[in-house]
């Protein structure tokens, strides 16, 4: 089946990194990909120590898409295009049970993903493949094809009284 959690709250890759653990848990074969991440999130360290997930690759630096000049952009866009393809390839090739695509909508709204590759995939994946999508305002077709569709609402955050994302806890 076919997951989204996405919105404006916090959590979305918390929930990912939980379900990815639950299967994983559970003798599951377990892909996980990270857009516009660096190697240094949190959850990679943990994820790189559980049996049964394979985490792809992720730059040591990258900035916020609104902090990149457009040559920052294409050349973000190369990496996590290349990024997908692998991702496609593995998942496809060594028979993986879940495929988490975390902020895939991040890439596709920022213009780094091509949204109709993402979609001609997540369609057309083997039917025994369970896939978790994260980020903000995913595509409306990509919402008619999902069975699970969470959204996170931000209430209230630090982020709003200007304190910057802490480690540990927002990444």
């Amino acid at each position: 089946m076919k997951h989204i959690y996405y919105g404006d709250g916090k959590g979305k890759t918390t929930a990912a990194v939980g379900i990815a653990v639950r299967a994983a848990g559970s003798n599951l074969k377990v892909l996980f990909v990270q857009f516009l991440k660096t190697e240094f999130s949190g959850e990679r360290h943990v994820l790189s120590h559980t049996d049964n997930v394979t985490l792809t690759f992720c730059p040591l630096e990258i900035k916020f898409t609104f902090n990149m000049n457009e040559q920052e952009k294409q050349h973000a866009a190369k990496i996590f295009k290349g990024i997908f393809d692998r991702s496609v390839t593995m998942a496809l090739t060594e028979k993986y049970d879940m495929l988490v695509l975390d902020e895939v909508f991040e890439a596709i709204n920022a213009g780094m993903l091509s949204e109709a590759e993402v979609f001609e995939f997540i369609t057309n994946a083997p039917a025994s493949m369970e896939i978790i999508m994260t980020g903000h305002n995913p595509p409306e077709k990509f919402m008619q094809i999902s069975d699970y569709i969470t959204e996170f609402k931000k209430i209230k955050h630090p982020y709003d009284k200007g304190i910057t994302g802490r480690i540990g806890v927002e990444f």
